[in-house]
């Protein structure tokens, strides 16, 4: 093991020391409170999920206990929240620090630890690099149903590599910290359009019962016509050869095969998949071809898509062919993608004993229809939206691969 890391600040040159993990940082167990200590206000207690991924967030559900069940220190801003038990062994160790409450506002819950510092954010940087993770898959106890559970004195006990030198402790927690300012800073505007996004999706499409939507592009003023949605496209199921297996190939005359993976998680394009099936087994399968929508007929997803290349789709998805041209293939497959319509979906379904989408639910469907222009302008709208998002999150997956790799390197094993 080397006493130095790969990437250090100039003019630090002293190898690094080992340490109790105690000695840097001081844990202290959490409140454990009744159901009738809650209140709608008073002490709030901080939980696992106020730990969003690496985040410290206040959430609107988040516990309040009377004053006088509180009977440990209250949390700081600076010091460092740890999820030390949890019925998910994945969550267990997920840390942040503590940032924007009032003083003597917040305590930190039973299934928590809370960590004080000299300087929490070398402490926490620290403890997301590669010690810890290899401390946390060995020392939390989990799995079978059985909660997944740190040891506070497991913690305390780990020896962890430090540098003898104060200064340079305070550089690279600077360092993390203004890294972690800049990744939430991301984050934040991401969920800014998403959410702008989600408002304009409603306001962009006609509510129930009215035949215009609530903004509109300049210049447009017709009513849009209702009709089914099964009378202006081709809707038909998908299906799969059996055993799938034997037909999967890597050869070079292999179909496309899509599955619910290769669907990207920004964006409305599917242009690539992981596997590919034989030309025999195109007989039991449904083909689709650029410029197809796909829908995933899951009640929990019923998300859509536009096919960017030919491919075959198993029979967790349905096909949505523009057959009669009635549509601007973007602004139909935001259209399919509103809540307007997996509301209508699971209204449709209401008293079924069938819990996703099929051909006839989606054929019965209503949906509002404007001209072409128009259909133009509001699906060229929202993929600029979606385009300003995607290079939001690629910037957000950049940092953040940026923030591993130096964890990596900035630190000793």
């Amino acid at each position: 093991m080397t006493n130095v890391p790969k990437i250090r600040f100039p003019g630090f040159t002293e190898p690094w020391e080992q340490r109790k993990f105690s000695e840097l940082v001081v844990t202290r167990r959490g409140l454990t409170y009744s159901p009738n200590d809650i209140r709608d206000n008073g002490v709030r207690v901080l939980r696992s999920s106020n730990i969003d991924e690496d985040r410290f967030s206040i959430n609107d559900d988040d516990v309040f206990v009377r004053a006088t069940a509180v009977n440990i220190p209250t949390v700081c801003n600076g010091d460092i929240l740890i999820t030390s038990a949890n019925g998910s062994s994945r969550l267990v160790g997920k840390h942040a620090i503590i940032d924007g409450i009032p003083d003597n506002s917040a305590v930190h819950g039973g299934f928590m630890l809370a960590g004080s510092a000299r300087n929490p954010y070398f402490a926490n940087a620290l403890m997301s690099s590669s010690w810890y993770q290899k401390f946390i898959s060995i020392f939390v106890a989990g799995g079978n149903g059985a909660i997944g559970n740190l040891n506070k004195n497991d913690l305390d006990e780990q020896l962890i590599m430090v540098p003898p030198e104060e200064e340079e402790q305070d550089m690279i927690g600077y360092y993390f910290r203004t890294l972690d300012n800049l990744i939430t800073l991301h984050q934040h505007k991401l969920d800014d359009l998403e959410e702008m996004k989600k408002g304009l999706l409603q306001k962009m499409f006609p509510a129930e019962g009215s035949n215009a939507p609530e903004i509109r592009f300049p210049g447009f003023t017709n009513p849009w016509e209702q009709r089914k949605l099964g009378e202006v496209v081709t809707i038909e199921r998908g299906g799969s050869p059996r055993p799938i297996d034997a037909y999967i190939t890597d050869a070079s005359d292999g179909l496309n095969w899509v599955k619910i993976g290769d669907a990207p998680e920004q964006g409305r394009y599917i242009n690539h998949t992981e596997e590919k099936i034989k030309p025999s087994g195109l007989s039991k399968t449904r083909q689709v071809f650029p410029g197809d929508l796909i829908l995933s007929n899951s009640m929990s997803f019923g998300k859509p898509y536009i096919m960017g290349i030919p491919g075959c789709i198993h029979d967790g998805w349905l096909l949505i062919r523009n057959s009669q041209n009635v549509f601007d293939l973007k602004f139909l497959c935001y259209m399919l993608g509103t809540d307007q319509m997996l509301k209508q979906y699971k209204s449709l379904a209401a008293g079924s004993t069938v819990n996703n989408l099929n051909k006839e639910l989606v054929s019965n469907a209503v949906v509002s229809v404007p001209n072409k222009p128009e259909q133009e302008r509001i699906g060229a709208f929202l993929e600029s939206i979606d385009d300003v998002i995607t290079l939001h999150q690629r910037k957000l997956d950049d940092l953040k691969e940026l923030k591993k790799g130096l964890l990596q390197q900035m630190f000793v094993e």
